[in-house]
């Protein structure tokens, strides 16, 4: 499986730079379309091929075949950033040679404080038996 994981990332990375050029232009060729002329039926009109189709779609359809996409790829890219933010930002115990020698007696001292206590609360344990 961890053979594949990386042609896959490629593959939908690909994919989603696809997705976002096609919407990207097509929007752009629409928006050209549309403010050469005075009105969408004028556009409608004067257009031929994909531009043409897409302009006689009712409102709801562009919205479905356009719109909806476009925010679907941007939720599975935030998603999916922060979910490799999270993966990648980790929080790595600190290692003894990192700390400062005034942080590694602090520890110590800690360290000994809590085994003292430690020793002093089983007793009482051991005494109720």
């Amino acid at each position: 499986m961890k053979k594949y994981k990386k042609p896959l990332i490629i593959a939908v990375v690909i994919l989603d730079v696809a997705l976002i050029s096609f919407f990207l232009v097509i929007s752009i060729m629409i928006l050209i379309t549309v403010s050469k002329y005075k009105g969408p039926n004028e556009a409608i009109n004067h257009s031929s091929g994909l531009i043409k189709a897409i302009l006689q779609l009712p409102q709801v359809g562009s919205f479905f075949a356009f719109v909806m996409p476009m925010f679907l790829v941007l939720a599975g890219n935030i998603i999916g950033l922060m979910l490799y933010v999270r993966k990648t930002t980790k929080k790595e115990p600190a290692k003894i040679s990192d700390l400062s020698d005034e942080q590694k007696e602090a520890l110590r001292q800690e360290l000994l404080k809590d085994l003292q206590g430690g020793n002093k609360e089983e007793k009482p344990a051991e005494d109720n038996k």
